[in-house]
């Protein structure tokens, strides 16, 4: 399979994710609050963000462990089997540490210190809840170490697109299980059970393809080192530490925001969030399967490519992202109110802060991937320590005070301040490999983002002129685009072609046209 076809099949596999998560929480959120109440739905977001939280300890091994089998490749494959398997004994011993605290949490008290108790009248509904944190805690363990880990040794032999596409299959088994369980009236503890029961149904064909695409590789059993496993977990730790606090400003948030605002405050600030959510999975069907092909570019010094690679992160910004999120902030509020049941009021402004908050992450992308595909660590750890503390001091300061839209300014201020770092690393790094930061389009990139500023603060200011501000913005951001397009790098464009060129429905149209043409003369 080409370079074009891998990340095709990849990107479709994760924009497939998408589509599924989307389409989950749009309906998940008024079927939750047609069964539970708003207290009950809160906690079990709650308990969400808690186990992404502590799945952190785990996930940055994985992570560190992602680019060493990309290191080794095909190039070393008893190497690679070593440590991976490795990596999986260190992972269940991980994933134990991860369930031990979970029992600390339940008994010590700090987990309903978490769920925000002073707001939790019904008792049993935090007894529910400990319940539910360990069954998830349990199912990690089981389904979610292992495969992560293989999936990722998989990635370095050209499998991303498949586990990609068993990953939609997690996806959606991951939304239906708990909604199912919802419909026919289960309560939190039930419905955590049949979350860990659907894990399985879809984990047991995963564990069998993967087991079958790595003897096929000719990497088999070996027998694990507790000391290399130790050396990789040792090495990883500043990821650990980055993983740790990149999900403090994503999603961890949670944690800090419910004993703040209590879970019905939870509840309004997680919804307001889901289009800014949707938004970053969407980039990440870009970003993930295009990092090894940019790593490949980097290390062989390619500057054309790798100005190829930034381009087409940044043209999603500038053509897509940019002015979908100012026509998003013009039409929400009614469609919002509806999705929710009007039981959660509409925040116009903290809306427009998640919105911008997604677009600095997305601009900043490309000096993301110079940073942690290098392995980075230290770096990477300074950066995410830095945005966790704004965002908790931001949040603690302000949230009593304004509410809810001091948590939306606090994960604003946060990508700002580590968008900031990962590009200045990233520029020195790339000029220590003899390569270049290229300048002008991230100027026209930042650009985008000045103007979808200044359209947001006026569609909030001003809202009965939308229909003046939106059309004015459209065509300042179709000026921006073109003038993009100009500088692009030929490569760039040619591989915009490419990929368009493969998709079936464009192309027969496309070949329609011609024909047409080609015909009338």
């Amino acid at each position: 399979m080409s370079t074009a076809a891998r990340l095709i099949s990849g990107s479709a596999a994760s924009w497939a994710q998408i589509a599924v998560n989307m389409a989950s929480q749009i309906v998940l959120v008024p079927i939750y609050l047609s069964y539970w109440d708003a207290e009950t739905y809160g906690v079990w977001l709650a308990i969400q963000g808690i186990m992404n939280t502590l799945s952190m300890l785990d996930l940055g091994h994985q992570n560190f462990l992602a680019y060493e089998f990309l290191r080794l490749g095909h190039n070393d494959r008893a190497a690679l089997g070593k440590y991976l398997w490795s990596g999986v004994v260190m992972g269940l011993i991980i994933s134990l540490v991860q369930l031990v605290l979970i029992i600390l949490f339940i008994f010590s008290g700090t987990l309903a210190f978490l769920l925000g108790e002073s707001g939790i009248e019904n008792n049993s509904l935090l007894n529910a809840a400990a319940v539910a944190l360990f069954l998830q805690g349990f199912s990690w363990i089981v389904f979610a170490t292992s495969p992560g880990l293989i999936g990722r040794a998989l990635a370095a032999f050209g499998y991303f697109p498949r586990t990609a596409w068993w990953g939609v299959v997690s996806v959606t088994v991951t939304a239906l299980a708990p909604l199912a369980a919802v419909i026919m009236g289960a309560d939190l503890m039930i419905t955590s059970l049949v979350l860990v029961i659907g894990a399985a149904v879809y984990s047991i064909p995963i564990y069998i393809d993967f087991f079958k695409l790595l003897k096929k590789e000719n990497i088999g059993f070996v027998k694990p080192s507790l000391s290399l496993g130790y050396t990789n977990f040792r090495k990883s730790l500043p990821l650990l530490g980055k993983s740790l606090f990149e999900n403090v400003r994503q999603q961890g948030v949670r944690l800090i925001l419910t004993p703040l605002s209590g879970p019905v405050g939870l509840v309004a600030f997680s919804t307001m969030r889901t289009g800014a959510n949707v938004a970053l999975q969407g980039l990440n069907t870009i970003i993930n399967p295009l990092l090894p092909e940019l790593m490949r570019f980097l290390h062989a010094r390619d500057q054309p490519r790798t100005e190829s690679a930034f381009a087409t992160i940044w043209i999603l910004v500038i053509a897509v992202m940019a002015p979908g999120v100012v026509i998003l902030q013009a039409f929400i509020e009614p469609l919002y109110v509806l999705w929710t049941q009007n039981k959660v009021s509409f925040d116009p402004l903290l809306f427009a802060f998640l919105s911008f908050g997604v677009l600095v992450y997305a601009v900043v992308q490309p000096a993301m991937a110079v940073v942690i595909g290098n392995n980075l660590t230290k770096t990477q750890l300074a950066l995410t320590a830095l945005a966790a503390i704004i965002v908790f001091a931001v949040l603690i300061l302000s949230v009593p005070v304004v509410g809810i839209v001091g948590a939306g300014a606090a994960l604003l201020l946060a990508e700002i301040s580590a968008a900031v770092g990962y590009k200045v690393y990233a520029k020195r790094w790339l000029k220590q490999n003899d390569l270049q930061w290229p300048s002008r389009s991230f100027h026209i990139a930042m650009a985008a983002l000045v103007i979808a500023g200044v359209s947001l603060g006026s569609l909030i200011l001003a809202p009965q002129l939308k229909w003046i501000i939106l059309p004015v913005s459209m065509i300042v951001f179709a000026w921006n685009v073109v003038r993009y397009w100009k500088i692009l790098p030929l490569i760039a464009k040619q591989n915009a072609k490419n990929i368009v060129m493969r998709v079936p429905v464009i192309s027969t149209i496309l070949s329609q046209v011609l024909h047409k043409l080609t015909g009338s003369k």
